[in-house]
């Protein structure tokens, strides 16, 4: 049963601490990685959007939604008692040009909890590398970013978390005049390719080693007794990114900025700006109207973030001090890309085990997707109930070019014949999702949210928590885009 997460009215009575147990975290590594600020309040705040899953995680008392003291802190109006606020610094390659010092420009992290999760609160005011910015988010992008963080958790994709969206009627300029709000982001931790970019273009070598040993003591803690120790932090962080993308490309996520200080260092997805997922299927497809030389189209991420790869292994290499070493730790991308990435299509085919052409089933399926523009969601979920119930004219629907079709129908059907039929469709039914987040979807919650309705935010919101559920009069969510959506811009400012 579908059960939308309704943010209660705040109260003003808690009962016990929001948060405690802060550790010392990111803010032990010294001045040289941030700057300490306090968040710049934000009138009249409301919430606009929370997961009680995420709650749960960060051990937030079970009555938060309902607190006056979670909504202030939430906006960045009151700091939760011991937490220690900062930005930090970092730099990195932008469109594939070297963009020099960037940093936390409208997020401020209030530090790390006891569960071992940090906590960013994301458009709370300029810092000192805000640079031209305002430091501020608007409504539109933080419940794009809210509702993606939490639908891409529940597909199983490494991501960052969103524990909650406020929002407040101060105005923010954009292409037109919106309105303030702001997302905490929840994560182990949020230090990109980026930061370590910084530190090597700077020659700092002493800040450089600082935080490697730092990344390898709180999260690679395998790596230290390795012969090279930020080698094998490199290969890890490679192979880690490598499975990600790969399931980025089964599902038909699009990223559409991934600069080098978008990239985490623990292989999550990091900073939800103008993705999309795929709706007609195009490997060229391009989400981000600011890219105008399309360097993120779909089909090249993979390829991107081995080009970024490349640029932490720069980075790294004072440290390595071994080009050929250096490089060895990325000779497995490619191969844990393509195990991967075939491990994630064969489950979404059904295929239980590996076969000699089953990259030749994958590349002829994905090319008549392409040349019949067919909706890659859809096409999933009803091959899926074609292999459960034995009628394929649902899917054969969505060709034009059926003589084609039926040609790779009869080869995937010899292969489905040879394991268990029902095996096969229970696999494709918790592998391909119902709902995902379409962008028309999005709007649609974003253009309620902007009249003070969030009822189809929290309706969206419960769909994609469990998005392999087909929840009856909900079929809408899991169709086809209107016409409409197609003119759907998005930026990255989106």
């Amino acid at each position: 049963m579908l059960a939308p997460e309704v943010c209660p009215p705040p109260t003003n009575a808690p009962d016990q601490p929001l948060l405690t147990g802060w550790q010392s975290g990111f803010a032990a590594l010294g001045p040289a990685f941030y700057t300490e600020l306090p968040p710049t309040p934000l009138p009249a705040p409301y919430w606009v959007g929370t997961s009680a899953e995420v709650g749960a995680l960060l051990g937030l008392p079970i009555d938060w939604q309902q607190r006056g003291d979670a909504l202030q802190a939430f906006t960045g109006n009151a700091l939760p008692p011991g937490a220690r606020p900062l930005a930090s610094v970092y730099s990195g390659h932008q469109f594939g040009v070297w963009a020099g010092q960037l940093g936390d420009g409208r997020a401020i992290l209030l530090g790390e909890t006891a569960a071992g999760l940090e906590v960013q609160l994301k458009g709370c005011g300029r810092t000192p590398y805000s640079r031209m910015g305002d430091g501020r988010a608007v409504l539109r992008s933080s419940i794009r970013e809210f509702l993606c963080s939490e639908a891409m958790a529940a597909l199983g994709i490494p991501t960052t978390r969103a524990l909650c969206v406020t929002g407040s009627p101060q105005p923010v300029q954009r292409e037109e005049l919106e309105t303030a709000a702001v997302v905490t982001r929840v994560a182990p931790s949020f230090i990109r390719f980026g930061h370590f970019e910084h530190f090597a273009a700077r020659g700092q070598e002493a800040e450089l080693r600082q935080l490697a040993d730092y990344v390898i003591e709180r999260h690679y803690p395998e790596c230290r007794n390795a012969a090279n120790p930020y080698a094998e932090l490199l290969r890890q962080v490679s192979e880690r990114t490598a499975r990600l993308l790969a399931q980025w490309q089964a599902v038909g996520f699009c990223h559409g900025v991934m600069n080098t200080d978008n990239m985490s260092i623990l292989g999550l997805t990091i900073d939800y700006g103008p993705f999309q997922f795929l709706a007609a299927f195009d490997p060229g497809h391009i989400c981000n109207h600011s890219d105008h030389l399309g360097r993120y189209a779909f089909n090249r991420q993979p390829g991107v973030a081995y080009w970024n790869l490349l640029c932490l292994a720069k980075a790294m290499l004072p440290l390595i001090q071994d080009v050929e070493q250096a490089q060895a730790a990325l000779d497995s991308y490619e191969p844990i890309f393509v195990d991967a990435f075939m491990a994630r299509l064969r489950a979404k085919l059904g295929l239980r085990q590996a076969r000699a052409d089953d990259e030749q089933l994958v590349d002829g399926l994905q090319r008549l997707l392409a040349e019949g523009a067919v909706d890659y969601a859809i096409f999933w979920r009803r091959l899926s109930h074609a292999v459960q119930d034995g009628n394929f004219e649902p899917v054969r629907d969505l060709f034009a070019d059926r003589s084609g079709l039926d040609a790779w129908l009869l080869q995937y059907q010899e292969l489905i014949a040879l394991d268990d039929r029902a095996q096969a469709a229970d696999l494709m039914l918790i592998t391909n999702p119902c709902y995902v987040l379409r962008n028309h979807l999005a709007e649609e919650a974003i253009r309620a949210a902007k009249l003070g309705d969030f009822s189809k935010l929290q309706t969206l919101q419960a769909l994609l928590a469990e998005p392999f559920a087909e929840q009856p009069g909900f079929e809408a969510y899991a169709d086809f885009p209107p016409d409409w959506a197609s003119h759907i811009s998005i930026s990255c400012s989106s």
